[in-house]
């Protein structure tokens, strides 16, 4: 058997490089971290916020499969069962899947993508980061004084007339969380439009950019519909204004009109960042351009666009006009025309590509693969006859998360182990990272898998007892969720353990393409030290292996 020799002079360069000045170690200190304006190191602000959150939302959701083993409510009482199925909901939502990837991957490497020293403005990005702080300290302080029990969507008149938990400080939360999303949203757009590199023209950006750029619209329109509700929410609660609750003259209604109008689109604030993610890793891991560039790129607005337009479909058995919520069944089943535009794309691309299935490949396969199912059964939910049988059953909860977590989740994994070596400059260790990925894959099918026949049977979401005939498949439910936390658990330890002991990275180990690449790794504090020039088309891996193939040559 022969072993592999190292060269002196690969061991000095790798030493180099970890010993570089770059925007890790440019200054030191707690004051320069929390004072910082750099993109990058708020992204990694954010990373441990988000981290902290997903922890936390994920033991609350044990919590709930742990109660939910056995048809009795024999672990919590049911005041109890009904905030802790809120505060997952909430925390999940407002604190991790929509900052997730935009706030997270986005904001450290979109400018880069652009060939930008930071983004259009550097000290609102920090001002976002402190918001979702304070957003979070309220949401802590919510559940010290007992939590909430409206579930995640504030429903009113119960949220404003008939609870008496901390209604005004979780919404509050999310209030001051919207504010953090308005104003990431705010810097993506503006720093898309004014601060390209010579050469990077619209048609030449990265597809994650489009899809951050789709997303940031619904961010800027759609937010602060959700803020002014909440505010609504509050003064009916504290003053007895007559918005939503009948005996004082509201309509119920008009709440849910209001709520859904954003919280539909944000469905597309959390799931096209990680789109945008899959196709950097597909185009990368298969050596080929974007099948079909223009129609994926047009596809991430046209997605943010028909967003605004499906929110009724969540109100079918809420009085709604029959008319009107015929009319949105259609526009539902429209909006899945953009979403299967990207979908047969991927596949075309992967076609006849040399896929070279390394952990950030898997964990998107394993996108479109939870994608689709999630999708596909969002046609029974958006289909006027069945979603009256389906609505408020175990089929919506497994339906959303295959598309708000899994899918969600599966891309911010995928893109953080796709830019881990140029965040850290150094390389995770690759088997540990495939076994994970399977893990999360696995477990989260045979986590929500067994949800859709349950919703199917009848079993009504939000409840902790249920007939004793259905406790094979909730059995089965949590044996998944244990399996899949396993999976994160298993991500986070190697990754952690990566920042010290693994491999130094090159500044492109992927031999991926884009201007993020041609940074070190980790980048210097302004990026680069003079401003890159695109000559070249999106995603031309034949350009790129063909230069490669001269080096080697020469």
């Amino acid at each position: 058997m022969s072993t592999a020799v190292v060269s002196p002079d690969i061991v000095q360069e790798q030493e180099a490089r970890s010993q570089r000045v770059n925007y890790l170690n440019a200054t030191h200190g707690l004051k320069s971290w929390l004072l910082t304006s750099d993109h990058k190191r708020i992204a990694l602000l954010y990373l441990m916020g988000v981290s902290f959150f997903f922890l936390v939302g994920g033991l609350l959701a044990m919590a709930l499969r742990m109660e939910l083993l056995t048809p009795d409510a024999d672990m919590m009482a049911m005041d109890t069962y009904n905030k802790v199925f809120t505060m997952h909901g909430v925390v999940m939502v407002f604190f991790v899947l929509i900052p997730a990837v935009p706030a997270v991957i986005g904001n450290f490497v979109l400018p880069m993508m652009l060939g930008a020293r930071d983004l259009a403005f550097p000290k609102i990005n920090l001002l976002s980061w402190y918001l979702y702080v304070i957003a979070g300290l309220l949401l802590v302080v919510t559940v010290v004084n007992g939590g909430v029990d409206t579930g995640w969507t504030f429903t009113a008149p119960l949220s404003t007339r008939f609870v008496n938990t901390n209604v005004i400080t979780a919404g509050l939360a999310a209030f001051v969380a919207g504010f953090s999303s308005i104003l990431t949203g705010l810097n993506f757009i503006v720093t898309i439009h004014r601060m390209r590199a010579p050469g990077l023209t619209w048609f030449r950006l990265p597809l994650f950019v489009w899809a951050n750029y789709a997303a940031a619209i619904i961010m800027i329109l759609g937010t602060p519909v959700v803020s002014v509700t909440i505010v609504m929410v509050a003064v009916e609660r504290i003053f007895h204004f007559g918005f939503f609750d009948p005996t004082l003259g509201g309509d119920p209604l008009l709440f849910q009109h209001l709520f859904w109008f954003y919280s539909h689109p944000a469905v597309y604030v959390m799931l096209l960042p990680s789109m945008g993610v899959i196709s950097e890793i597909i185009a990368c891991f298969s050596r080929k351009r974007i099948f079909g560039y223009t129609a994926v790129a047009f596809s991430s607005v046209s997605i943010a666009v028909f967003g605004f337009f499906v929110w009724e479909h969540h109100m079918f058995i809420m009085g709604v006009s029959q008319y009107s919520a015929m009319v949105f069944s259609l526009l539902t089943m429209l909006v899945a025309v953009p979403s299967a535009i990207k979908t047969f794309n991927w596949a075309t691309t992967l076609y006849k590509g040399s896929i070279d299935f390394s952990a950030p490949m898997i964990y998107a396969l394993g996108f479109i693969g939870l994608f689709v199912i999630g999708g596909c059964t969002g046609i029974f939910l958006g289909n006027l006859g069945t979603d009256i049988h389906l609505t408020e059953t175990y089929f919506v909860v497994a339906h959303f998360h295959f598309v708000m977590v899994g899918a969600v989740i599966m891309g911010y994994l995928g893109g953080l182990h796709f830019w881990w070596p140029k965040i850290t400059g150094r390389m995770y260790p690759e088997m540990p990272a495939k076994v994970a990925a399977a893990l999360v894959f696995i477990g989260f099918f045979f986590t929500f898998g067994p949800q859709f026949i349950l919703g199917h049977l009848g079993m009504p979401r939000r409840y902790a007892m249920y007939p004793a005939e259905w406790q094979v498949l909730n059995v089965m439910s949590t044996a998944g969720a244990t399996v899949m936390g396993a999976g994160y658990m298993l991500a986070a330890v190697y990754l952690i353990w990566s920042m010290k002991w693994g491999r130094v990275a090159g500044d492109n180990p992927w031999r991926a393409y884009g201007l993020e690449w041609q940074t070190h790794s980790p980048p210097l504090t302004e990026n680069f030290l003079e401003t890159p020039i695109v000559t070249t088309e999106a995603y031309d891996y034949a350009w790129m292996d063909g230069l490669k193939n001269e080096t080697e040559n020469v």
